[in-house]
């Protein structure tokens, strides 16, 4: 009597991360067995040495000088330190209140620089040093003096946008303004940046 093929059992495959992953359930879908979704808070530390020259472009870009910003930046880490600590397990978004940070302390600085330029003649220019070189040609020296012939505003949008890679709703966020206002400067703010790098202006 011939007999009939057995079709061997299939053998059970236990519903881990990479089958999670095959089944469309990636970053973000809450599955219980992804090491990510219990990993702890950067501390203040940590955050300093990954985004501390990240930050430092983005003040570059809303300061125009290389000095300045990195004050302006070692003032939103400090900020951050004295509020929450070295474990900052109750920010929701840290790099978030950093970027926010550094962009309201931008904004105080030029505040109180052309307050101070009404009446103080302008300091005599300082020869860039090698890390100043570093920042600034990465930033893209031209289109740094464009940026600085826009409205503050305007420029701010800019650079989030841009530079930052920030979504019209977290620029809304970090700026306190609205999604509109947001789209409306940064569209306007374009046509002037074209303006001023094609001579126009």
């Amino acid at each position: 009597m011939r007999r009939g093929r057995t079709t061997p059992a299939r053998s059970a495959q236990p519903y881990g991360p990479a089958t999670a992953t095959a089944y469309g359930a990636g970053a973000g879908s809450g599955y219980a067995g992804d090491p990510r979704a219990d990993a702890p808070q950067p501390t203040v530390t940590e955050l300093y040495h990954a985004h501390r020259l990240r930050m430092v472009r983005l003040a570059v870009l809303l300061v125009d000088d290389l000095a300045t910003a990195e004050d302006v930046v070692q003032d939103a880490f400090t900020a951050l330190y004295r509020r929450h600590g070295e474990q900052i397990s109750e920010v929701d978004n840290a790099l978030g209140y950093l970027r926010t940070a550094v962009v309201n302390t931008s904004r105080s600085v030029l505040r109180r620089r052309r307050t101070a330029r009404a009446w103080t003649p302008p300091a005599a220019a300082e020869v860039p040093s090698a890390e100043d070189h570093v920042v600034l040609d990465e930033a893209h020296r031209e289109v740094l003096a464009a940026l600085g012939r826009l409205t503050p505003r305007r420029r701010q949008v800019l650079v989030l946008r841009y530079w930052a890679e920030l979504s019209e709703a977290e620029i809304a966020t970090t700026l306190g303004i609205s999604r509109g206002a947001v789209k409306s400067n940064a569209s306007r703010a374009l046509d002037a940046l074209e303006r001023i790098l094609e001579g126009r202006i």
